[in-house]
């Protein structure tokens, strides 16, 4: 079982990876790994002497292509696996709205999809769409299923 907890702060030296949840031309921004069959939010691990904020543009770029974007700090979030909060691990969840996408990706990602919604094929499921949730409630959005009782 894995639970996501979500925090305004934590220490810095904590921080491990960077999960940006995108859009461009109003659409959501998704990521297919070469290696899966499944479809995931641009992120990735801190390098070595960088800042998290570093990392989360070096890793949308990465994933992406984005080349011209804003991005904004949503918040800081853990994963703690089977109950064990010895091995918790962060990340600070970011939100970017990009403006250009560079026609060709450079890494491990195969294809981006561009959508209204979120993807049905979670690489994470346990995760991702905990992700969107807590950005939908920062924003004061409506959650995707509310919306379709609406």
């Amino acid at each position: 079982m894995i639970e996501v907890k979500f925090y305004k702060e934590v220490d810095d030296s904590l921080l491990k990876f960077a999960v940006i949840l995108a859009r461009t031309q109003g659409k959501w921004v998704f990521c297919k790994h070469r290696k899966r069959d499944t479809f995931e939010i641009p992120g990735g691990h801190r390098e070595a002497g960088e800042d998290i904020l570093t990392t989360a543009k070096r890793e949308l770029y990465e994933e992406t292509g984005a080349v011209d974007f804003d991005i904004e700090e949503i918040c800081a979030y853990s994963i703690v696996r089977d109950g064990n909060k010895e091995q918790e691990s962060f990340g600070m969840l970011y939100f970017a709205e990009i403006r250009t996408l560079e026609e060709e990706l450079h890494s491990e990602i195969e294809k981006i999809i561009l959508t209204d919604g979120e993807v049905e094929c979670w690489t994470y499921p346990e995760i991702q769409p905990k992700l969107m949730e807590k950005y939908r409630e920062s924003k004061g959005e409506i959650p995707m299923e509310k919306a379709k009782e609406l």
